[in-house]
């Protein structure tokens, strides 16, 4: 399968930062959406994570939205989030593939879904940072998994990350094949694109609304990626997920590209 992915991850330094995303008028003028208009009754919603965290962090409000609804829910862990720490003498690689999932289902848990029967964890066990030498897999497995009706939800195809956009390219070419419906997601978008950033398809971006509640169980579901929320300075490392990353994905809202 060809693709054109970014090799490196357009992830350095702090990025534009969360007070630049709130002055812009254009996130506030973005069109609103809800969870029944993204997942309608009928329709199964499928989320695919490249790393664990991702799907929190780009859709931990809208999976509390689908769980109330009673959407049936699948969520596809591409990878384990073994490679977050290379060099690292706290986390071997053995030990976040064995600790990152538990900190996925841990955060499921503080969303409220953990106990839920309508929803279907599915794990790929792709390599962490090579997705896109295994896009064929990941696409045969998304060829497995979906179905005609369903609503699938992955990182955008430009996202910045090599993984998100392997994943992206994966997902929608499967999308297209089986009859899903396509939604992309913003996550390190935030970081490297700037407000009104022509690089962005704004034209296809919706703004779905998060109760003050729904916003606290997304806090929640966040902080129990223990791995990812604390720097390790002996080895070089900053925390992957500081504050200011926080702060672009825990608003009151999500944004979706339908």
């Amino acid at each position: 399968m060809g693709a054109v992915i970014a090799e490196q991850p357009l992830i350095t330094g702090h990025g534009t930062p969360e007070s630049a995303w709130q002055a812009w008028s254009g996130l506030a003028d973005l069109p609103g959406t809800i969870a029944a208009q993204l997942v309608p009754s009928h329709s199964r919603a499928v989320i695919v994570a490249p790393h664990p965290d991702d799907e929190v962090l780009a859709c931990g409000g809208l999976l509390q939205q689908l769980h109330a609804q009673g959407s049936h829910i699948v969520l596809l862990a591409v990878t384990d989030g073994e490679a977050s720490h290379p060099g690292s003498r706290r986390f071997s690689a053995g030990d976040l593939a064995r600790l990152r999932p538990r900190e996925t289902e841990a955060a499921l848990q503080a969303l409220g879904l953990s106990d839920s029967t309508a929803i279907r964890s599915v794990r790929a066990h792709l390599a962490d940072g090579r997705v896109n030498a295994s896009m064929d897999q990941l696409h045969n497995l998304l060829l497995q998994l979906l179905r005609p009706g369903d609503v699938v939800f992955v990182t955008w195809r430009q996202d910045g990350h090599p993984d998100h956009e392997a994943c992206g390219l994966a997902t929608a070419l499967a999308a297209r094949a089986c009859g899903a419906t396509l939604v992309e997601t913003p996550v390190w978008t935030w970081h490297w694109a700037a407000p009104g950033d022509r690089r962005v398809p704004w034209h296809r971006a919706k703004r779905l609304s998060l109760t003050a509640e729904q916003l606290e169980g997304k806090r929640r579901a966040a902080a129990c990626f223990t791995t990812q929320l604390h720097a390790e300075p002996e080895a070089g490392h900053e925390a992957v997920l500081p504050p200011h990353v926080l702060a672009r994905l825990l608003r009151p809202y999500e944004v979706y590209f339908t």
